[in-house]
């Protein structure tokens, strides 16, 4: 495609985008459908550019009044994912000028908004969080997230997997926390690989296994996956239980469990009951009451954590919306912990990096529940013997017996995780 074409394109992509009334990976997926004649380089072009405007949205903002033309070319060309020499190809005399002169800024020269590119709803509670580490957080989170996945290890090793990665010209490594990761460079295509096909790996970040790592089911016993989306988590805990005992996937929305399907064909599991509910006091929820040894409850939540994939949460999203998910987690944890056994284990999990939405959560569920013992997650992960040289005081677990991590701190997606035991 001609330089000027794509980015026309481009411009109209991020113009769609912006109007923020669908998620922006929707938005990508259709305007893909509509053009199908574009190849993989400018898709990934088109892609990436669009989110280099949602991600810097703010600085961009900042600088596009000085320009000339559209507001969505000026954008599309500020967050152009290319070379350089390629898109000034495309430009005018006066758009080079003023390109050229954006780029002279520096980051000391601007303020926190233009650098942190966060909503002010936003920077207070991560700042009382994180505090000095929160210009290195916004950094981190105006970047693109790595590829990590899990490797079925119901069918192949990690270290077999890898070397068939590396054979098809794929460099993976070894995930410092989970003993399932691999990290892979780039993005490249994965689904026409036979190591894809057979179910040998998924796509899955490696904050997210852990957080099936602190389930830790073990064979034979009937676990429950209360919010069980597209069923990424799903997979991991039936691995681990060798495909044995009973596996309930529950969720809400039976058009996310349907994308499970092909997934669970892939993974030789045999365990897993995919199952839509129509809320979290549903029938089939109440007849397993007091039945289950493990539950975990991925609850809806911001997505915050996950800024670095997906960036126009930032800004489709206000404190009134942050509020109301609180409602409904706390709801659906009350629920799910009813499924528990005495003795069993609960796992209540967000990708959420607020307060609001984790630890005001948990505290509140260990308060009116003197029969639900907190545990240490650090313990927890300790226990299960992670990989030498992983520090969990220093590592992927801080601030007591929760889990928390960071996208600056362990390059993971943003997760929070609390684990408690039904007292006999």
């Amino acid at each position: 495609m001609h330089p000027k074409a794509l980015l026309d394109a481009c411009a109209e992509l991020v113009k769609r985008v912006l109007q923020f009334d669908h998620p922006a990976d929707a938005v990508v997926s259709r305007f893909f459908r509509e053009h199908r004649s574009l190849g993989p380089r400018e898709r990934a072009t088109l892609a990436e550019t669009a989110y280099n405007v949602l991600r810097k949205k703010l600085l961009f903002e900042h600088f596009a009044p000085s320009g000339s033309g559209p507001r969505e070319r000026r954008l599309a060309i500020l967050g152009f994912h290319g070379p350089r020499d390629y898109l000034k190809s495309a430009l005018t005399d006066k758009e080079k000028d003023w390109l050229d002169q954006c780029d002279t800024i520096q980051a000391d020269d601007l303020l926190d908004r233009h650098r942190f590119n966060l909503p002010d709803w936003l920077v207070g509670p991560l700042r009382e969080q994180v505090g000095s580490e929160l210009p290195a957080l916004a950094e981190v989170l105006q970047q693109p997230a790595p590829l990590d996945l899990r490797v079925n290890m119901l069918k192949d090793k990690r270290d077999a997997v890898q070397k068939e990665l590396k054979a098809a010209g794929i460099r993976a490594t070894a995930t410092p926390y989970s003993p399932w990761g691999l990290r892979v460079d780039d993005k490249p295509a994965l689904t026409k690989l036979d190591t894809f096909v057979r179910g040998a790996i998924e796509v899955q970040d490696e904050g997210s296994q852990l957080l099936a790592l602190l389930v830790e089911p073990k064979r034979g016993e009937m676990v429950v996956d209360f919010c069980a989306g597209a069923g990424g988590k799903t997979l991991a805990l039936g691995a681990a239980m060798r495909s044995t005992g009973r596996l309930y996937a529950f969720d809400v929305s039976a058009h996310r469990l349907d994308a499970l399907k092909p997934r669970l064909a892939r993974s030789g599991l045999s365990n897993v009951h995919p199952a839509a509910i129509a809320h979290e006091r549903d029938d089939r929820v109440k007849r397993l009451a007091g039945k289950i040894d493990r539950v975990l409850v991925d609850a809806p939540c911001s997505g915050l954590g996950t800024l670095r994939r997906n960036p126009d949460l930032k800004w489709r999203q206000s404190p009134a919306d942050i509020a109301e998910l609180t409602v409904k987690q706390a709801a659906i944890l009350e629920s799910a912990a009813r499924l528990l056994k005495p003795g069993g284990r609960l796992v209540y999990a967000t990708c959420s990096i607020l307060p609001a939405e984790n630890e005001a959560i948990a505290q509140a569920f260990t308060a009116a529940h003197p029969d639900f013992e907190v545990l240490d997650a650090r313990d927890v992960l300790t226990q299960i013997k992670l990989p030498d040289g992983v520090s969990l005081y220093s590592g992927p677990v801080t601030g007591g017996e929760y889990l928390r991590l960071w996208p600056h701190r362990h390059n993971t997606d943003g997760f929070f995780a609390a684990v408690w035991t039904r007292k006999a």
